[in-house]
């Protein structure tokens, strides 16, 4: 058997005290905290005021009563003294003569003004005179209307002849240069032989103004191929063209008739 030593249940005693008295410390810190806890708090006390007493007037200082001034007695005018009226210088007598000339002149009343004689106003036209003056304007004026219309009657006759007249110069004039165009093709022209009847070609020629053929195209042909090609050649060789003896008749493009026996 192995006995305890005295050391070990020195310390067992030692540990055993010192538990004791942290459990001790402990419940002492839990009943004082309760305690603390416990306490009611404090409280504070403070006074209200309802009502304010208003502070007290201050009385406003006295004013000074000013003395009213006294009014100053009238000073008295000084005197004025009359000053003496300059003595009138003498005139003399030519200008006082005039002066009571013109006093006895504007006396004098001016002389009564002519009245002119009014003119006598001219007597009005009777009833009878009225229809007479009214009838001769009104005839007036008709034969002034007929010589308008009797003036633009003429100038339209006289426009219309002339339009006609130039009409007239024209197509001689285009018949004048048809005429030596196909003459002037008619002498360049070689016919060929066998040909029936006289059958007629149209061809269209465009030219310069100066008269040269620069192209040459069938419009109709004759039926005939030989005399066809015969009057194109015909045309080419005649170029260039004559002109119109009227320079306002030049066209560009000509429509040629041609027949080989026309006279």
């Amino acid at each position: 058997m192995i006995l305890p030593q005295p050391q070990d249940e020195k310390e067992k005693l030692k540990s055993l005290a010192l538990a004791a008295g942290v459990h001790i410390a402990l419940v002492l810190a839990l009943f004082l905290g309760v305690q603390w806890k416990s306490r009611p708090p404090t409280s504070v006390e403070v006074e209200l005021w309802s009502n304010v007493p208003a502070p007290r007037p201050v009385p406003a200082p006295p004013q000074e009563v000013k003395p009213e001034p006294k009014p100053e007695p009238p000073k008295p005018e000084p005197k004025v003294e009359p000053k003496p009226e300059p003595k009138p210088e003498p005139k003399p007598d030519i200008a006082v003569k005039d002066d009571k000339k013109k006093k006895e002149e504007a006396k004098k009343p001016e002389p009564p003004k002519k009245e002119e004689p009014k003119k006598p106003e001219p007597p009005r036209p009777s009833f009878d005179e009225e229809l007479k003056r009214e009838q001769k304007q009104l005839d007036q004026q008709k034969r002034m209307q007929a010589q308008s219309a009797r003036a633009d009657a003429e100038a339209r006759a006289m426009n219309e002849a002339r339009a006609e007249q130039a009409a007239a110069a024209r197509s001689r004039g285009l018949a004048d240069y048809a005429g030596k165009i196909r003459g002037k093709i008619r002498g360049n022209i070689v016919l060929p032989q066998a040909i029936q009847g006289n059958p007629e070609a149209l061809f269209t020629v465009t030219q310069l103004p100066s008269g040269e053929v620069i192209d040459v195209k069938m419009k109709k042909s004759s039926g005939n191929a030989s005399l066809d090609a015969a009057i194109e050649r015909a045309i080419l060789k005649s170029s260039p063209l004559p002109k119109p003896d009227q320079p306002e008749l030049f066209q560009r493009v000509l429509e040629i008739k041609y027949r080989p026996f026309e006279d």
